[in-house]
């Protein structure tokens, strides 16, 4: 078996400060990220690096995969799943069975030249393995080893798995989401999830850029719950300002009136959104209502203090014209304000078409159309080079490159191993 091939990882690494900056490859072009991550939050943090030009080799299981290969329908026509196409295009697949010495050894092959390390597993979940943080910095110090866990690295819940809906529950946001004389609910999609996955990219991101002066690695800890609570901003703030615990207010904003939704004529709804007093005197003129003159009224911290009032006599203009009235008349006047669509209504925006917000991977020939990279760079933006990778697409690839003959390849699939 020849795989011990040895290479100076310096002169690999792919640092901000070690090669020449490729535009047309995208501005993290020459990171290696080795990607143990599955389901979501970890993913959708190495996509992000992906679609900025790194190069990831996301680690699934043999025969199975990332769970949400199995999680449709919908599907596309070639049978990806929608879920698992979300958060993997730009990625290469490798299947290694973590829990065989040789399936660890592979690993650690890869993670000798990689620049950064992705992984989800529950705390101590790589430690038997030898894959954990002190192990993999023993064979790469340079190594930035990322993990994304529920409760963190520490503290008394450290060891608790964590999951995006019970989260929501936990830190509060369920109990300022929802009617306020309703049940609590949680967010439409896996929010915080997706937070933490934003919040583990830009640790990395600085982790990269604190090796260029220090040439050493370290360990980036996200935890869900921490993500959540960060998420609760200003609604927080209140509480600990105030020693008040944060009502459930619906629709309406906790700080600001009237910034909130409104019924129109036909059944429809649009949001208004004064966010200051001049703002809100423009919305009076346009209803021919004095009330930016009354003291009750003129100031924000009067109108929250008379929310209900005021909201009654605002819903009892609104409903008498169409939402569409209402948009145009206030969108004349300099009134903030907007439509609540649908997704389809969403994904149809001109707007969108015009920002590159869905792509598709035609030119690949894949079916699969995907939501678009909001970060749009001048000099490098991001690229969309590959759609999101068949299982065990890249795994004979990989380990030629380091180093894997034939004969080799074929004994570990025939062991399961790979």
């Amino acid at each position: 078996m020849a795989h011990n091939k040895q290479t100076t990882h310096a002169a690999q690494a792919g640092e901000y400060s070690e090669q020449p900056n490729n535009p047309a490859k995208g501005t993290l072009h020459g990171i290696k990220v080795l990607d143990l991550s599955r389901v979501l939050a970890g993913p959708s943090c190495t996509q992000v690096l992906a679609d900025l030009g790194a190069e990831v080799i996301k680690i699934e299981r043999p025969n199975i995969g990332d769970e949400t290969r199995h999680w449709a329908p919908p599907t596309f026509s070639d049978d990806t799943s929608a879920y698992y196409a979300t958060i993997n295009r730009n990625k290469q697949s490798l299947t290694v069975d973590i829990t065989t010495l040789e399936g660890q050894a592979i690993i650690k092959q890869l993670a000798a030249d990689s620049d950064v390390l992705v992984e989800n597993f529950k705390v101590g979940g790589l430690k038997k393995y030898g894959l954990d943080y002190a192990s993999l910095q023993a064979i790469n110090p340079r190594l930035i080893y990322a993990s994304l866990t529920g409760f963190g690295q520490s503290g008394p819940d450290a060891s608790r798995a964590g999951y995006d809906y019970i989260i929501q529950g936990l830190s509060g946001l369920m109990s300022i989401t929802g009617p306020s004389d309703g049940a609590p609910h949680k967010v439409g999609v896996a929010v915080v999830d997706l937070f933490a996955g934003l919040q583990l990219t830009i640790g990395i991101e600085a982790a990269l850029i604190a090796r260029t002066r220090t040439g050493e690695g370290q360990h980036v800890d996200v935890a869900l719950l921490d993500s959540a609570i960060a998420m609760l901003a200003n609604v927080g703030m209140n509480h600990l300002a105030t020693g008040d615990v944060p009502p459930r207010l619906g629709n309406d904003h906790p700080n600001i009136v009237p910034y909130q939704v409104f019924a129109a004529a036909n059944g429809g709804y649009f949001i208004l959104a004064c966010g200051n007093d001049a703002q809100f005197a423009k919305l009076c003129q346009l209803l021919n209502i004095d009330l930016y003159h009354d003291e009750r009224y003129a100031t924000n911290p009067a109108r929250v203090a008379q929310r209900e009032p005021l909201t009654k006599l605002l819903a009892e203009h609104f409903i008498q014209q169409p939402r569409d009235y209402w948009l145009d008349k206030l969108n004349a006047a300099g009134v903030p304000c907007g439509a609540i669509h649908n997704v389809a209504e969403a994904l149809a925006m001109p707007q969108l078409q015009a920002r590159e917000m869905i792509v598709d991977f035609a030119n690949s020939g894949s079916p699969v159309r995907a939501l678009g990279n909001p970060i749009k760079l001048s000099a490098s933006p991001v690229t969309y080079r590959s759609p999101p990778p068949r299982l065990s697409e890249h795994t004979d690839s990989t380990l030629q490159a380091l180093g894997y003959d034939a004969a080799t390849i074929a004994k570990l699939k025939a062991d399961g191993i790979v």
